[in-house]
């Protein structure tokens, strides 16, 4: 870096989810000039101390075609002092990918056990977001195209398990299920307080880097899946119907392989651009 350091923020109206600021990161981390990068998935804009002009960063983001744009440029301010402090957002991360991970085992086994597409849905969408911000933190201090490849694996990953749960719905709504209403309110109930947590703990260091924000959003929006999940749970018990869970099952799979497709739609386009410079 050399003496004169600035501040660019940049707003990218296409970076809505965690997999799209992992590629923003990818694109800009090689640049020699970049130092540091914040995102902020809410407001959908990138905060890059770097040297030099902001063409650069617009060029590296071009083959993303997320319509970057500068919102702001100038010299960066001298007090440093309010940069969070990545260890302890790195903790609280792991804290939350646990909670994930834990909530896709136990969704699973109930899943298959209660007969609830719904649950076994759900249990892939709490896989997927743990896997997002696990692999993100392995390619961390990578070379870029190992984290290309750490976002293509993830994105297939989830494409290939959503896919699973879709062909089970398909053959369960042919053969028949039998869902346990109780078990699917109660494990709903539960990945709602695991997703309760996951908020608290993550809402002070929102702000901050390192997928903070996009999981403070994802765990937000997952509540309400959750609380789809125990509707779905009580319709079972009052109609006798496996039709709400199925539903249930259908609805959150197609979610998770949208947000596996867009991972890997974006991540070529991260490979191509990166081919081209």
């Amino acid at each position: 870096m050399g003496q004169s350091v600035n501040r660019t923020v940049l707003r990218i109206p296409g970076m809505d989810c965690p997999a799209d600021e992992q590629l923003v990161r990818m694109a800009l981390s090689p640049l020699p000039q970049v130092d540091d990068i914040r995102c902020d998935l809410v407001e959908r804009t990138v905060a890059v101390l770097h040297d030099g002009h902001a063409d650069p960063l617009l060029a590296a983001l071009t083959p993303l075609r997320m319509k970057a744009q500068v919102a702001s440029s100038g010299p960066a301010p001298q007090d440093r002092s309010a940069v969070a402090d990545e260890g302890d957002d790195r903790r609280v991360l792991w804290i939350v990918l646990a909670i994930n991970a834990a909530m896709f085992v136990v969704e699973l086994v109930v899943g298959l056990w209660a007969q609830s597409a719904g649950l076994l849905a759900d249990s892939i969408d709490m896989l997927a977001d743990a896997s997002v911000y696990g692999i993100a933190l392995a390619a961390v201090g990578g070379t870029l195209a190992a984290q290309r490849r750490a976002a293509m694996v993830s994105g297939w990953f989830q494409l290939a398990l959503a896919l699973l749960v879709l062909v089970e719905v398909a053959r369960r709504s042919v053969s028949g299920s039998e869902p346990l209403s109780a078990a699917i309110m109660v494990t709903g109930a539960l990945a709602l307080a695991a997703n309760t947590a996951s908020v608290v703990l993550v809402a002070p260091h929102r702000r901050d880097g390192v997928h903070l924000r996009a999981s403070w959003i994802f765990s937000i929006n997952d509540t309400l899946a959750n609380a789809g999940l125990i509707a779905a749970g009580a319709l079972v018990a009052i109609t006798g119907s496996a039709v709400p869970d199925l539903i249930m099952g259908t609805a959150i799979s197609l979610l998770v392989a949208s947000g596996a497709w867009r991972t890997l739609r974006m991540a070529s386009s991260a490979a191509d651009g990166g081919e081209a410079r």
